[in-house]
């Protein structure tokens, strides 16, 4: 009698067992991954559905992708049963297509989707009240002890032929006499066909699948100029792709989508699982080509790629773009964007605290003039300075960029700046209600520590109410929309300068 023997070390290993599966010929394989995921978002902590959630025994991380598959296959004619294999474990069976390239009279007229996958858990629980031989963990263990297995809940419990007992806490292999029916090694979908002519076809499958995202990198080397608020960057930019879906894609064509296309799903519980993640770096030759694809944009590499399952790969998405003006834009925003609704707000203190810090930005304009001009997909930046006392980078700030198009600018922020603070004060407030009108006058104040000047914007939010007037001005202000002002000013070194402003709010 032929035994199956199962250990906790090999199915962790990734054991695969053949359970009469039929075997398909992959031939070509093409594989298209839209995004849903925000940018960097996805590290070394993987998702997993909870049990019951949906997914069947996988990883979801969020993304998606349509894979089509085009495969030799021998059909009887007339109507027969095919079983398709080495799909994705999460694959969504209702977008299943199947057409014969030989003969496209051939449809299916019933689908299964088989995805009950043998493991150690199942195995257990399928032999309750059936015999079994446990090999006892160690060297000088003894020998294996069988029995009638009881429960698989904490440990194995054993009755063995003479009616004792046995409860296990440790354990190693579990002998088992046959792999039990329903459980199976490999997703599989289960087809009833009808072919109109028997032989071999060739066939394409088409199916959408979760558990699989991309996104950019891009890594960004500021230099500064002669003017410390100025100088050039040195962009390039990585595709990484995350692959949980359950299957790998083996010498597959691979396309990327950006944007944001609609797609209705369902709600889904997640919680967080540890997995280890293989770096797969580009190999050379045939990068991506850009084009406009509808309302989106679409990514075609030039060469064909491996996407193993349970792995992140990283492909060069264009080459490395250098010396693209870009200038250091130093924000205070000393009060958050209040708004009003329904009514001013007449509170005297309302919106009156603030902060001291200093946002630094910097900028650049995505244009053929400064070496750029593509469609930049939304990504994680980070950014570098050289340090010229060593010669080695340091890394400075990263920030999320949405999707890009050509001629917009790109602003990331940084963080905050040590040596430049704000300070943001009321000092007069005053209300008239039977005109319906208040006036409230601030005083900014930003100081610079460094050696050399700085030039700040100061930002300014009027949310008391949408109808106002600047009646009163230190400076020069730019209206950035209807609610906001901003002051730029230039700060000495060592230096201090002081926005005041009166505003009036009518209603």
């Amino acid at each position: 009698m032929h035994r199956l023997v199962l250990s906790r070390t090999l199915l962790a290993a990734g054991l695969t067992l053949g359970a009469g599966a039929q075997a398909a010929d992959p031939a070509d394989t093409s594989i298209t991954i839209y995004s849903s995921a925000q940018p960097g978002a996805v590290p070394a902590e993987f998702y997993r559905p909870v049990p019951g959630g949906g997914a069947p025994n996988g990883m979801a991380v969020p993304g998606y992708a349509m894979v089509r598959d085009t495969r030799r296959m021998s059909l009887a004619a007339g109507r027969s049963t095919v079983r398709f294999t080495d799909v994705a474990a999460l694959i969504d069976p209702t977008t299943v297509g199947f057409e014969s390239l030989t003969d496209p009279a051939t449809r299916v007229l019933e689908q299964n989707y088989q995805f009950d996958l043998i493991g150690m858990d199942k195995l257990l629980q399928r032999y309750i009240d059936r015999p079994v031989t446990v090999d006892r963990p160690g060297r000088d263990a003894g020998p294996p002890t069988s029995g009638t297995l009881l429960s698989a809940g904490d440990g194995l419990v054993l009755r063995g032929a003479d009616g004792s007992i046995h409860a296990l806490r440790e354990y190693g292999a579990v002998h088992f006499a046959e792999l039990p029916g329903g459980l199976i090694t490999r997703p599989t979908l289960v087809w009833g066909i009808d072919a109109a002519r028997g032989g071999e076809h060739r066939t394409r499958v088409t199916y959408q699948t979760a558990g699989i995202t991309w996104w950019a990198d891009y890594n960004l080397i500021f230099n500064e100029g002669k003017d410390a608020n100025s100088g050039t960057v040195d962009l390039g930019a990585w595709v990484s792709i995350v692959n949980q879906s359950g299957a790998s894609y083996t010498d597959a064509r691979l396309k990327l989508i950006a944007g944001d296309v609609q797609r209705v799903a369902p709600p889904q519980r997640v919680y967080l699982q540890k997995r280890a993640m293989e770096m797969a770096a580009a190999d050379a030759g045939g990068g991506f080509e850009e084009k406009a694809f509808f309302e989106f944009h679409l990514y075609t590499l030039g060469r064909r790629t491996t996407l193993a399952d349970n792995s992140t790969k990283q492909i060069e998405l264009f080459d490395e773009t250098k010396a693209i003006p870009a200038k250091k834009v130093l924000v205070y925003y000393g009060a958050p964007a209040f708004s009003a609704f329904g009514g001013p707000y007449t509170e005297r203190d309302y919106g009156t605290a603030a902060n001291r810090k200093v946002d630094v930005y910097l900028e650049f304009r995505n244009d053929k003039a400064r070496g750029l001009g593509i469609p930049l997909p939304a990504g994680r930046v980070r950014v570098s300075k050289l340090d010229h006392a060593d010669d080695s980078l340091e890394f400075i700030g990263e920030d999320v960029i949405d999707h890009t198009p050509k001629d917009e600018q790109v602003r990331i922020r940084l963080g905050s700046a040590f040596d430049v603070v704000g300070e943001r004060r009321q000092v007069d407030f005053s209300i008239d209600t039977r005109a319906r009108t208040m006036e409230e006058e601030f005083e900014v104040k930003v100081r610079n520590h460094k050696t050399e000047p700085v030039d700040v914007l100061v930002r300014e939010t009027l949310f008391r109410w949408s109808g106002w007037t600047i009646v009163s001005k230190s400076q020069d202000y730019v209206k950035e929309d209807a609610r906001t002002i901003h002051f730029p000013v230039r700060v000495a070194k060592d230096g201090e300068a002081t926005v005041r402003y009166r505003v009036r709010y009518h209603w």
